[in-house]
């Protein structure tokens, strides 16, 4: 009964910024981790940046320097903040919250809708 729901891709010119937002919610027990994927054209699937519950952080040496993730334990919430974009960073982007929804403590992955963001001039 968990829902991601992502929001704030669009189209920007390369040097630009865009913010990314996800929140999960719905049966959460506990939120181990939150993070964004994305999907390249020809290319794999790949992880951008992962925050954890403990603070942590993850980046792919692409975005190293240009992307922030933070989050707001409360409200089950992430945000990226993508600076300096590049065309190259044109993708779909997935959210992912990795949650255990009750006391099993057994845990589960569940992905957004995806957002689509496009770095051209």
């Amino acid at each position: 009964q968990v829902q991601v729901e992502e929001s704030g891709g669009g189209l920007a010119q390369p040097g630009g910024s865009l913010r990314l937002s996800c929140a999960a919610s719905g049966s959460i027990f506990s939120l181990n981790a939150m993070g964004w994927y994305r999907q390249i054209p020809g290319k794999q699937r790949e992880l951008v940046a992962q925050v954890r519950s403990d603070g942590t952080t993850t980046y792919t040496d692409s975005v190293k320097g240009r992307f922030t993730i933070s989050k707001h334990n409360t409200k089950s919430t992430a945000y990226l903040q993508m600076d300096n974009l590049k065309p190259e960073d044109t993708a779909v982007y997935y959210c992912n919250a990795i949650v255990e929804p009750d006391p099993r403590r057994i845990p589960y992955d569940f992905w957004g809708q995806g957002t689509q963001v496009t770095v051209s001039s």
